[in-house]
């Protein structure tokens, strides 16, 4: 092509790559969200609660052990380790999708022998001219440049999607990392609590013998009868069968979290098998609106994402409708050696540009772009779905602290009463008007109330955990750059999260 029309065109291309893009497709999905919470305690009070507390919330619980679990759990964890490596792989895809943005150029460079019968050469000889078809020494190389113009936008948002994918992976870090750390909390605590009621059931255990060793006194002095003894037996081994169980249970969490840290499974076993209290003290309440949730879950936010790469696709494969335009340039020298003749050298050059637009293809890319558009369908629905299944998850965390808090409050207070039934029992047996067999009785029962108490001590703290674990608690979205406004809309709010630029209503 003359490059009179070259210059241009080119301009004309440059002109076109800076405008709107003419394809791009809209990636915003409307949720309507309620105000409060309706089972949190604060729900008409409620406000945001600062990052940082999200972030560290397992310190509330003041333990310096599970702190220092956590902190290898983020170190060491093989989860983690794959979500990052994810993180890498869609890094550098977003590299390879962008390249597609800019002029490529090549270098290429051949030699070799060649031998063409339409080259023929005359050379003396004895019987005069003879004609040959000489072997040739020839080389080349040179340069090579292509530059597709983006001229409907079709690479950029090809571009965009795959930006959006490697977002999706970090928003898949994050949720590993929250669930990380929620199953590190929770196998924590458990484990406390099971140690706990292994302490308590041990001292029952104790005290059925106890009791067992009293009734065959009682039998020889003719005070209790063979009956009595059965019952206390059987009583004895069935809360004996229960250790079993604890130990298991106990064994199996602390095998849980060697693996959790990124150990053999026995790793932690002589550690943590000292038992050990559940942590007295409590984290504070998130206090997170329903909207804060989009800014803070991390797969409410891969949600998004994948509804933006969506967006991005279909809007791509809208551009395979329109005209490509290409251009190319190339330039290279060449050698040419045959037989003792001196070389041939010459250097070349091109300048092209080529438009190719489709014409028929069999429905192809109509197919394509209703596939995409399907697509994009799917994941505004689930995005929808999700941001539902968020506050269902938050709901029946509230619900669950509440239950427990209120299960633990009731059976504290039993505890007392069963406590001070075995004091009032036993202070009339100091005194000689009372029975040693109804002080065990008094004590047993005071035993299998704390036995219920402690169930549902580790209770408020697991569903302390599992609230964080709900809001997204572990990292921070400081330094997030998405956009959460809020419109009020019929008593609720219309929540739109945007992503890209220029928009459009699809």
């Amino acid at each position: 092509m003359n490059n009179r029309y070259l210059t241009p065109l080119t301009i004309l291309s440059l002109v076109w790559l800076n405008a709107c893009t003419p394809t791009r497709v809209g990636d915003q999905v409307a949720l309507n969200s309620p105000t409060s919470w309706q089972h949190a305690a604060h729900a008409k009070t409620a406000q945001t609660t600062e990052a940082v507390d999200l972030k560290i919330w397992w310190q509330g619980f003041n333990d310096p052990l599970l702190n220092e679990l956590i902190d290898k759990a983020l170190a060491a964890n093989h989860d983690l380790k794959i979500a990052t490596a994810r993180v890498r792989e869609a890094n550098a895809m977003v590299t390879v999708a962008e390249a597609a943005l800019y002029p490529s150029l090549d270098f290429s460079v051949s030699g070799g022998q060649e031998k063409r019968i339409d080259r023929i050469v005359g050379v003396p000889s004895g019987q005069g001219i003879k004609l040959i078809t000489p072997t040739a020494d020839a080389v080349s190389g040179g340069l090579a440049a292509r530059w597709e113009i983006d001229l409907f936008g079709g690479r950029h948002l090809e571009a965009e999607a795959a930006a959006a994918q490697a977002e999706g992976t970090k928003e898949g870090l994050h949720a590993a990392q929250v669930g990380l750390l929620a199953q590190v909390a929770t196998n924590y605590l458990e484990l406390r609590g099971v140690q706990q009621r292994t302490d308590i059931l041990q001292k029952n255990i104790a005290l059925q013998r106890e009791r067992l060793r009293t009734l065959q006194v009682f039998l020889k002095a003719g005070l209790a009868n063979e009956a009595d003894m059965a019952r206390q037996q059987t009583l004895l081994q069935r809360t004996e069968a229960t250790l079993p169980e604890l130990t298991n249970a106990e064994q199996n969490l602390i095998h849980r979290l060697g693996v959790l840290l990124g150990e053999p499974p026995e790793s932690l076993e002589k550690r943590l098998a000292v038992a050990s209290p559940l942590p007295k003290q409590m984290p504070t309440m998130p206090k997170l609106l329903p909207a804060d949730l989009l800014a803070q879950r991390p797969d409410l936010r891969l949600a998004q994402t994948e509804v933006s790469a969506a967006a991005a696709s279909l809007g791509s494969a809208r551009a395979d409708l329109y005209p490509k335009l290409v251009l190319s340039a190339s330039g290279g020298v060449g050698a040419l050696a045959v037989g003792g003749f001196p070389s041939l050298a010459e250097s070349v050059y091109a300048l092209g540009s080529g438009l190719s637009a489709p014409i028929f293809n069999a429905g192809r890319i109509r197919a394509h772009i209703a596939a995409a558009d399907a697509r994009l369908d799917q994941v505004a629905a689930n995005y929808e779905l999700t941001f539902l299944l968020a506050l269902e998850d938050v709901e029946n965390a509230f619900v669950a602290h509440r239950s427990a808090t209120d299960s633990f409050g009731q059976l504290t207070e039993a505890e007392a009463s069963a406590e001070k039934a075995y004091r009032l029992v036993d202070a009339l047996y100091q005194r000689g008007a009372g029975d040693y067999l109804a002080v065990l009785d008094a004590q047993r029962s005071k035993l299998a109330v704390s036995d219920e108490r402690a169930k549902a001590e580790t209770a408020v703290s697991v569903a302390m955990v599992s609230l964080y674990r709900a809001f997204g608690g572990g990292w921070t979205s400081a330094s997030s750059d998405r956009v959460v406004s809020i419109k009020p809309r019929y008593g609720n709010q219309r929540l739109t999260r945007s992503h890209g630029k220029h928009l459009e209503k699809r």
